[in-house]
């Protein structure tokens, strides 16, 4: 993949990555009602699958820790397209470290997402959240697996290059 290509396609998952992270932290961090169901359904099925505490502090605190490992991913990418854009446009000298932040970026995204699909897939939650007669269409999970899929692919295209040698 060429270098603009690749860097463009960055960009374009990073943004795509913050936008839907930060768009949910107001219910994460607001104890909203659906994020209230989703968690203490996650909550439930590991008191009684794990264990009764950890399935309360998951009810309690999951959505606060969830949320916050979502704002430093959305952060470590975010500073990653800074950094090359201001580069791209000469402000900062030399920036080539913004790959390593689009690889801890992308994986960071991905271990957050590849947690929520297995626990749309495994526990009562469901594909398709439910919650007071209304359906999220799979919403939450399909963006789940997007962003699983693309922080893996973020990272992949922004890894060292293999040196000529090998």
């Amino acid at each position: 993949m060429s270098s603009i290509i690749s860097r463009v396609v960055s960009l374009l998952i990073s943004l795509w990555v913050a936008k839907v992270f930060l768009l949910s932290l107001p219910y994460k961090f607001t104890n909203h009602p659906d994020t209230q169901h989703i968690f203490s359904t996650i909550g439930q099925w590991m008191s009684d699958t794990i264990a009764t505490g950890l399935g309360e502090f998951f009810s309690s605190y999951g959505a606060y820790i969830v949320g916050s490992v979502e704002l430093v991913a959305s952060s470590i990418l975010l500073i990653a397209s800074i950094s090359w854009i201001l580069a791209t446009v000469k402000v900062l000298k030399d920036a080539s470290f913004y790959r390593l932040w689009y690889v801890a970026g992308g994986l960071l995204s991905s271990v957050i997402m590849s947690g929520a699909a297995f626990f749309h897939l495994v526990t009562p939650l469901g594909v398709e959240v439910l919650h007071q007669g209304k359906s999220d269409g799979g919403s939450l999970f399909y963006a789940a697996v997007s962003i699983l899929l693309l922080g893996l692919l973020l990272a992949y295209i922004n890894r060292a290059p293999q040196s000529a040698a090998q």
